[in-house]
């Protein structure tokens, strides 16, 4: 194996661990990409080196393929890895997802919100019970976040998912103490807050339960239909005009999906997960997201017709976005699951970036710019007026919040 470290004059600073101290560096990707098949159920087939991490393996390639001819090697280096996990990473949970498993690690977090002050979003106020996400989705612009954590963007933001055991109690201390002030809080702004481990470990509802409780308006945006699962919670926030929930389609092929984002909810699930939550008066938006130029944009049409048979009251649109090693990724996933694609997508991409695959402008950096640009917007919001899926917005309201003990009217003659 060859090592290279990090170039002179780059400031490169390693992520701490639990105890305060840097991760010790570990080798990743010690297999080249083009051996390995696309895994089953994963959106990553690697592990790229992250870019906090200041040293990097790489492998003999002459060396590794004389290994594999005389039958040395007859494993992938990383699939033995993954079968010894460290002792710091010893999982509350681990579920056996064939050779790979994936594994829920106690995240020690000290506060359940996050805070991101940024020009294009609605809210200021997140909460990410999870940090990763099985959904694995090869785009998820949220895989860069994992680095900081001293893991890769890719199998390790989907199979090494940080679970924070102690959200909902995080939460109501942070909604109790006299600083909050009442405000809309998104869920799953980094990860998916109904990922298949919700299923069993129920943080998500227990955070909403605390919601209801307080009366805090919560927005929540998923791929999995478990989200009807809590409609008990959202009738009762509904009552005061405090939820809101969106179900995000990237395509109605069920084939292209399962490699796009195996672990997400089938696009009919997605669409009957609509159905169920409108019929119940939630305020129900599709996003149509990401648009992938080149690949999904011409199901726009579709997924907005499907959406409003469903009972979806709005409609958004968000364009791909590939920051840091997503790109990287992404362009892996289209070599191997749409080779025949690659260069249109990238192409078109490339013309609504200026010329590049990311582009972190706020204002653009969600719908892009340019010609093409221009005519995704357009033919969106022709058919989303056509489907009535662009009425006035109507914004959600912390009105009733109240503080257990108290009354609705102590934060605002307080």
């Amino acid at each position: 194996m060859r090592s290279s470290r990090t170039p002179p004059g780059r400031s490169c600073h390693p992520p701490l661990g639990a105890s305060g101290r840097p991760r010790r560096t570990r080798p990743i990707d010690t297999e080249p990409s083009a051996l390995r098949p696309p895994r089953k159920g994963r959106g990553a087939r690697v592990n790229p080196t992250g870019r906090f991490e200041t040293a990097r393996v790489e492998p003999d390639l002459d060396a590794l393929a004389d290994s594999i001819r005389l039958g040395v090697l007859t494993e992938p280096i990383d699939e033995r890895a993954e079968r010894r996990p460290a002792a710091s990473e010893s999982p509350a949970i681990r579920t056996e997802e064939g050779r790979l498993e994936t594994r829920a690690i106690p995240d020690p977090s000290r506060s359940a919100l996050t805070f991101n002050k940024s020009p294009d979003l609605a809210f200021d106020a997140s909460l990410n019970p999870y940090r990763g996400c099985e959904h694995g989705c090869a785009y998820c612009y949220a895989r860069p976040t994992h680095e900081y954590l001293g893991y890769s963007a890719g199998l390790d933001f989907e199979t090494k998912i940080l679970v924070k055991e102690r959200a909902p109690e995080l939460l109501r201390r942070e909604l109790s103490a006299p600083r909050w002030r009442p405000q809309v809080v998104a869920i799953s702004g980094a990860t998916d807050a109904y990922q298949p481990l919700e299923r069993r470990l129920q943080l998500t509802r227990r955070c909403i339960e605390v919601f209801a409780e307080f009366r805090n308006p919560i927005t929540i945006i998923t791929k999995n239909a478990l989200v009807t699962r809590d409609l008990d919670l959202f009738r009762e926030l509904a009552e005061y005009r405090a939820i809101s929930v969106s179900l995000s389609i990237t395509t109605l092929d069920g084939e292209l999906q399962r490699e796009l984002e195996p672990r997400a909810s089938a696009p009919h699930e997605r669409l009957r997960a609509i159905e169920r939550l409108a019929s119940a008066g939630i305020p129900t938006t599709v996003m149509v997201a990401p648009v992938i130029p080149g690949l999904t944009d011409a199901e726009i049409p579709a997924i907005l017709r499907a959406a409003a048979s469903a009972g979806a009251s709005r409609a958004g649109q968000i364009v791909l976005r590939l920051p840091h090693g997503v790109r990287e990724l992404f362009d892996d996933w289209l070599l191997h699951h749409r080779p025949l694609r690659r260069k249109k997508v990238l192409s078109r991409l490339a013309s609504l970036r200026g010329g590049r695959l990311n582009d972190p402008r706020f204002g653009t950096r969600m719908s892009g710019e340019g010609r093409f640009a221009e005519q995704i917007e357009e033919l969106f919001q022709l058919i989303a007026r056509k489907h009535d899926l662009a009425p006035p917005h109507a914004p959600l309201s912390a009105e009733s919040f109240r503080r257990p003990g108290g009354t609705q009217l102590d934060f605002f003659h307080g």
